[in-house]
């Protein structure tokens, strides 16, 4: 196996992912999003400030730039590689080297560190969210709801090693980015979600 596998997977994974797509939209769009709404470089704040085509473009890409690191991943050190690959991608999310380290909160990313694990795992995160969101009216409940239950759908549909530490570590890192959050839902202080419109100033 060549070791320089072990330094590219890492590394080209944390590069993907700290081309912060919300960001780099948001500057086009004229606004840094990391200076409006909840003041978040994420999906759920673009959606917010800019609308709903900004938000889904958003997500779109931050998945797809992790579903790229861990199909590199995959095809130079099979699950492990995709492991390496999601761990890093989501870290460069989280804290991207280009973009002062602020970064989201690592949903995008987790949902599709779900969609590699397995499509079982997507789709018992994806009805977590949804479940959660719609019931409470806050999406970062429905984000914590799947961020939970990453690690016990991977246990049922895909208990490989790698792929259970990745699944860990994705929940971990969500549940940590949120943390605010919980402190906030814990209090009755979380606000509701409401799309915004771009045209908004």
């Amino acid at each position: 196996m060549n070791v320089l596998y072990w330094i590219l997977v890492p590394t080209a994974g944390y590069l993907m992912g700290s081309l912060s797509f919300s960001i780099i939209l948001s500057g086009i769009l004229g606004r840094d999003i990391r200076r409006q709404g909840s003041g978040n470089a994420g999906a759920t704040n673009m959606t917010r400030v800019f609308g709903w085509g900004a938000g889904v473009a958003t997500l779109a890409f931050d998945m797809l730039k992790a579903l790229a690191a861990m199909l590199l991943g995959r095809s130079l050190l099979g699950d492990v590689g995709i492991c390496l690959a999601g761990m890093a991608v989501m870290l460069g999310h989280c804290f991207p080297v280009f973009h002062h380290f602020r970064g989201g909160k690592g949903i995008a990313t987790g949902a599709a560190l779900g969609l590699m694990i397995d499509w079982r795992v997507f789709v018992s995160i994806v009805a977590a969210f949804l479940i959660g969101a719609l019931l409470s009216k806050k999406v970062s409940l429905g984000s914590i709801c799947a961020a939970l239950t990453i690690v016990p759908a991977t246990w049922i549909f895909a208990p490989r090693a790698p792929l259970l530490a990745l699944a860990v570590f994705g929940m971990v890192i969500a549940l940590t980015r949120h943390r605010e959050n919980i402190r906030r839902l814990i209090a009755g202080t979380e606000p509701d979600f409401r799309a915004g419109n771009r045209k908004q100033k």
